[in-house]
């Protein structure tokens, strides 16, 4: 018998562990539920809840292969090898298989459970499958990982061009088992359920994702390069919580889009391309995590960014966190992170800059708020932008170089649409006040900033011109 151990890969299609599975044999399928490593990892109440529910579709189309999914509780991933080994040893399970993740809470549970597998003569085989590159492949012509995107992405395409990732087969049906599946467990005790609202934002299922990603690819993604940055406007994909969860993969993403560019990744439909590139920042920051582990700790990427004297301010803290600063675009931002568990990515950008740059407030504050909140919260993803806002990580923003939320929101959403969707408050404002509404009185119910943009800028900039300079000239000769 063969185990699939699921963990951010609910889907049936182009599943690598799970081919391979179920192409040795009989097959058995295992999702571990362990809320105290959820909570220690800030994963969100509607994020433990799309597993969920994902999960119940993904038992239903492993039903129609005739392989059960079992469930069992690992509360804390200490207990994952003795939970794992009590399933293999029910079910005479000879091999574990399983798609590697790659934090290093992650990566050390995976040697945990392997080793102590091993003691028992059971194999734990794992599969790249949430990459399309193994971490320790795309390396600087010196041997270490890249810390300078552009050159990590034009080594990828040279890469994809000698070969594509090439899809999964979808495991054939099985001989029926006298294994009955596990009942899908409907919420967490520890964590709160979403609104009903929030749940069909974003319907669960494989089904759904594909079609959410055909769709893309055939109406938007060639006005993506024009419409990404409107968030009034769904001109992104909105895959980012499937792909975070494993419901769609990377490859089938890649697939579809160089399907549709005439198998371009440099040119062809900009839109295409510009999406790609996307793809390909989720790559990176996989890798950087992987080869710079420090970021995992909650450690600054640049070392001599961990000097910066944050301010200890809990007040503007929870100003920030609640959406109400003063500043329109970022309160409705931080309202749509509330109601939806997902931002549109420019505004991710604002309000990170506007939390660590003009209020001076530590970026992993916002790093923990986002992923408490965020249904598409990735360790990665999360901690690279957070870190290219704050000017802490890779190829980040010069600490100099401060977006002006204002400027932002008139730029991205000049009619305000955005801002009267999320700030009713405001809607009754014409199209230039509402950006800026702190020289109005009488807004009723709508707080006056609590900063002063242009001073607070200056704060910044002069925090990180007392660090101390970094010497090294290692990004100059990467490539």
């Amino acid at each position: 018998m063969q185990l699939i151990w699921l963990r951010s890969d609910l889907r049936l299609h182009d599943n690598t562990a799970l081919a391979a599975a179920c192409e040795r044999g009989p097959c058995l399928a295992l999702w571990l539920v362990s809320p105290a490593q959820w909570k220690r990892h800030d994963d969100a109440a509607c994020k433990v809840d799309f597993w969920l529910r994902n999960l119940e579709a993904l038992k239903q189309a492993l039903g129609e292969l005739n392989i059960p999914l079992l469930i069992r509780v690992a509360d804390d991933w200490k207990d994952a090898p003795r939970v794992l080994h009590e399933v293999c040893r029910e079910h005479g399970v000879q091999d574990v298989h399983v798609n590697e993740e790659y934090g290093i809470n992650e990566q050390q549970r995976d040697r945990d459970v392997g080793e102590y597998l091993q003691q028992h003569g059971i194999g734990l085989h794992s599969y790249l499958d949430q990459l399309l590159f193994k971490p320790g492949t795309v390396l600087t012509r010196q041997g270490g990982y890249f810390k300078v995107f552009t050159q990590f992405r034009k080594l990828c395409y040279q890469r994809l061009h000698h070969g594509l990732p090439a899809l999964q087969p979808l495991p054939r049906k099985q001989a029926k088992t006298a294994v009955a599946s596990d009942d899908i467990p409907r919420h967490i005790d520890v964590f709160p359920t979403p609104s009903p609202s929030l749940r069909e934002q974003w319907p669960a299922g494989e089904d759904h994702a594909r079609e959410r990603l055909a769709r893309f690819v055939e109406d938007d993604m060639a006005d993506y390069t024009e419409q990404r940055d409107l968030p009034a406007v769904d001109g992104t994909s909105q895959l980012s919580p499937y792909l975070a969860a494993g419901v769609i993969s990377v490859r089938q993403c890649l697939h579809a889009a160089l399907a549709n560019n005439y198998g371009e990744f440099e040119s062809g439909n900009p839109g295409a391309v510009t999406w790609i590139n996307e793809l390909l920042w989720r790559e990176f920051y996989k890798h950087v995590l992987v080869g710079y582990p420090r970021v995992s700790r909650h450690r600054a990427f640049r070392p001599a960014t961990e000097a910066v004297k944050w301010r200890d301010a809990p007040e503007d803290l929870a100003a920030w966190q609640e959406g109400r600063t003063g500043i329109p675009i970022v309160d409705a931002a931080m309202r749509q992170l509330l109601a939806t568990g997902w931002m549109h990515n420019r505004l991710r950008m604002v309000v990170a800059m506007f939390l660590s740059k003009n209020l001076l407030i530590d970026w992993r504050r916002g790093e923990e708020f986002f992923m408490r909140h965020l249904i598409d919260g990735d360790l990665a993803a999360n901690n690279g932008g957070w870190q290219w806002s704050a000017s802490t990580g890779t190829d980040a923003a010069p600490y100099f170089r401060v977006f002006n939320p204002v400027s932002q929101s008139e730029r991205f959403d000049s009619k305000g649409r955005f801002l009267r969707h999320w700030l009713p408050e405001l809607k009754a404002l014409d199209d230039k006040d509402i950006h800026s509404p702190g020289g109005l009185f009488g807004v009723q119910g709508y707080p006056q900033p609590i900063v002063d943009l242009g001073p607070s800028r200056q704060r910044a900039i002069d925090a990180f011109r007392q660090l101390p300079k970094e010497h090294s000239n290692e990004d100059a000769h990467q490539y």
